[in-house]
């Protein structure tokens, strides 16, 4: 009978045991539900770059052209590329401060840049280049 009575209290013991309320575990609150993503214009991938080949200036570019007596008097006068004549044109420009102040894109023309311009006093940036290569030969 004794081996009866332990037999039956260890059963009874383990549904006292399960009848304990379970501590709660604390709850990780779920962040609220996301919207769909707006649905993306389809970008175009970069195309696969290829190694970069070393750049070559054009040829009409670095032809060495003679300024006239006029532009001579600006630049110089030994035969220049019209890059080097345009740069050195525009340090003339910045030396003598004769770019508009308000607007930019105008130079304001002192005595030898007037006769370059073709006897115009403001001359756009863009309309100088046109004007200066009538002095190139």
């Amino acid at each position: 009978m004794a081996t009866a009575k332990k037999a039956a209290k260890k059963p009874a013991a383990k549904k006292a045991a399960a009848k304990k309320p379970a501590a709660k575990k604390p709850v990780a609150k779920k962040a609220p539900a996301k919207k769909a993503p707006a649905k993306k214009v389809a970008t175009k991938k970069p195309a696969a770059k290829k190694p970069a080949a070393k750049r070559k200036p054009n040829a009409a570019f670095m032809k060495a052209m003679t300024p006239s007596a006029v532009l001579a008097a600006v630049v110089g006068a030994t035969p220049l590329p019209r890059t080097e004549v345009t740069k050195k044109i525009w340090d003339y420009i910045k030396k003598n401060k004769l770019q508009d102040a308000v607007n930019r894109r105008q130079i304001n023309a002192d005595d030898k840049l007037k006769a370059v311009f073709g006897g115009k006093s403001k001359v756009s940036m863009f309309e100088m280049t046109k004007l200066v290569s009538n002095h190139l030969k």
